[in-house]
This record gives structure tokens, C-alpha cells and sequence, in this order.
């Protein structure tokens, strides 16, 4: 199947980087583009259904041609993109788009003003990650440019890496010399016999294709001692399973996000 990237777009101030970056990432892989964005209508409560009508179609029409906008002043002619507005819920929009027959990537942006946005990605992020069974790409806005010199997965036991849909991402990356570094974040004397052996597992899985390695993070402080290690910053790529302590723990997303998304500038991949 052909590769496509699914980009939401808000119009706010990160619309062009998250753009700008599917746009260098989709000339490695050949993927088209499809910008797709929510309406808000804004009408009356006591309007008539034909005069609604009216106001959605105009509301839907003044967003296509700012995304068109946006596609015109980003997107090189040599790519291929499509537009989808919609006044509809979004989860359904793109729950009806992953039935058409691509390869996904969603794109989402994750905004980083206020404390307590630091912490929940921002709502939509979030609810596209909870409800829908693709993997998302998470953009901090300042990064417009591909890279995928080194990846970093986090893997848990209680939610064990999703291998198959692992394997479909790292079909849009196609990098031999691109370098996957699994690692675990160990509480204080948990016992990591069945997680190295894991961990090891991952490593020769995966050995034939890219250079790949390992690594438990342990003791008293451990997110000190990832963050001395892994040194993330925009040209690598941070991997999560969907339900790992890393996103559901507040502890652990308050260090995932603030110190590698935000201050790292890390795209953060999000495995179904």
C-alpha cells in the first residue's frame, strides 16, 4: 500500500513546522500528504437546519482554502497532497480515513506553554493518542526538519513493545545505518532479570537491519541517568508503547515530556 502522512491542523503557530517536517520526511519514503482539519461552527442555538447548513459549509469553506493556503506556501508541487475539513468529531474523521487503503502516520502537534500542558501533551494530542489504534507522531513546534540518526524505545513488561506495528513504522524510516537503542526505566531494587532478557531479546531482533543496543537505567535516580545518556535532541526520534508507565505514570510523562520533548526538542512516536 501507498505510505501517507495524516497531519491535523489547528492554524496556530505550530501548523508550519509540523508541516514542514512530514513534508522532508515524506520525500524519503514517497508518502502523500493529507492535511485534515476540525470546524468549530459557531451558530446560534435556535438556527434553522438550512440555515445551518449554510454557516457549516461556509465555516468548512474558509478552512479548506487557508489549508490550501498552508499546502501552496510548504509543500513542494512534487508531493502529492489532499485536504479533509470537517465540522464532524475529529477521532471520527481519522477513524474513517485509517479504513482507506494506506500506510498511516498521524501527525499531531504538542504544545508547550504552561506547566500543565508540559505534562498532558495538550488535550488533543492526548485524545487522538487514547482513542485511536495508529501510530501518531507528537511534534514539539520547533523542529521542521526529518532526521532518524538514532532512536530510543522504551520498553515496559506490564505493556510489552507492539512488535507488528513497531515493524510498519520502521517501514517509513528504511535507514540501515539508523541506530534503535531499547531501554528501561527500573524503580529502586526492582529485579530486571526478566527485562534484560527482554531487552536483549529486542536487540538481536532487530540486529540484521540496524545497529542496535541496550540499556537499564536503575538506582535512586534513574531519570538522571537517562538523561546523561541519552543525550536526545531534534535529529533523533523517542519511541513509547501506548499505556507504558512513561506516558501514564505523571512522574514519568513530567520527565518524558518537559525534559526530552520540550527542552530536547524531540519528535515523540506513540505505538498503538
Amino acid at each position: 500500500m501507498k505510505n501517507r502522512f495524516i497531519i491535523l491542523i489547528d492554524f496556530s503557530e505550530y501548523s508550519g513546522n509540523l508541516i514542514k517536517y512530514a513534508c522532508s520526511w515524506s520525500k524519503q519514503v514517497n508518502a502523500e500528504l493529507l492535511l485534515v482539519h476540525q470546524s468549530m461552527v459557531l451558530a446560534p442555538a435556535l438556527t434553522d437546519n438550512y440555515s445551518r447548513q449554510q454557516i457549516v459549509e461556509h465555516t468548512n469553506g474558509q478552512a479548506l482554502q487557508k489549508l490550501k493556503a498552508l499546502a501552496k506556501e510548504f509543500i513542494p508541487s512534487t508531493i502529492k497532497v489532499s485536504f479533509e475539513v470537517s465540522e464532524s468529531n475529529l477521532q471520527l474523521i481519522i477513524a474513517k480515513l485509517l479504513e482507506e487503503p494506506y500506510d498511516n502516520l498521524i501527525f499531531t502537534g504538542i504544545k508547550g506553554t504552561g506547566f500543565l500542558k508540559k505534562i498532558f501533551l495538550g488535550s488533543i494530542a492526548l485524545q487522538v493518542i487514547d482513542n485511536i489504534k495508529n501510530c501518531v507522531v507528537a511534534m514539539p513546534k520547533e523542529v521542521d526538519t526529518f532526521s532518524h540518526d538514532n532512536i530510543y524505545v522504551a520498553v515496559t513488561e506490564k505493556h510489552p513493545l507492539n512488535i507488528l506495528e513497531f515493524n510498519k513504522f520502521l517501514k517509513f524510516i528504511g535507514k540501515n545505518d539508523t541506530s534503535i537503542t531499547f531501554f528501561y526505566l527500573a524503580k529502586p531494587n526492582e529485579k530486571i532479570t526478566g527485562i534484560e532478557k527482554h531487552l536483549k531479546e529486542l536487540k538481536e531482533m532487530f540486529s540484521n537491519r540496524y545497529n542496535t543496543s541496550f540499556a537499564i537505567y536503575e538506582g535512586s535516580n534513574p531519570l538522571d541517568d537517562i538523561k546523561k545518556v541519552l543525550n536526545i535532541k531534534f535529529d533523533d526520534i523517542l519511541v513509547v508503547q501506548k499505556g507504558s508507565r512513561l506516558i501514564t505514570d505523571q512522574l514519568f510523562r513530567r520527565f518524558l515530556i518537559n525534559e526530552l520533548v520540550y527542552e530536547g526538542q524531540t519528535p515523540l512516536i506513540v505505538l498503538p
